[in-house]
């Protein structure tokens, strides 16, 4: 059975009920998916450590194909965890710092 977007889930927490909304909470694992990935955590530590990067400079670093690092970078992007910003005809990725505090504090409260 397909939950529909208004269905929530409740979550045993203790002596609590804790109740999520089901599109909420697909979002959440789509989010945990994206950053839960070996070459993505290899991407994110390379904008960690300079700041912003072309898709050039990342799949030359990275020793990837384009299209791989422009496939795994769309991803973040979906989830919210890279930012793009076009100077000319580049395209700057770096990462939405406020995005990945947000998720480690969704980890932390999951792993209580």
């Amino acid at each position: 059975m397909r939950k529909t977007k208004s269905e929530t889930v409740v979550l045993k927490k203790g002596q609590k009920d804790v109740q999520l909304d089901y599109a909420e909470l697909r979002k959440a694992a789509l989010v945990l998916r994206a950053v839960n990935h070996k070459l993505r955590q290899r991407m994110i530590d390379l904008l960690e450590e300079n700041k912003q990067m072309t898709v050039t400079d990342i799949y030359i670093k990275l020793r990837l194909e384009q299209s791989v690092a422009s496939q795994h970078l769309a991803i973040l992007r979906k989830a919210g965890v890279v930012q793009t910003d076009r100077q000319g005809k580049y395209i700057y990725y770096s990462l939405d710092g406020e995005r990945l505090t947000q998720i480690s504090r969704l980890v932390e409260e999951l792993a209580i």
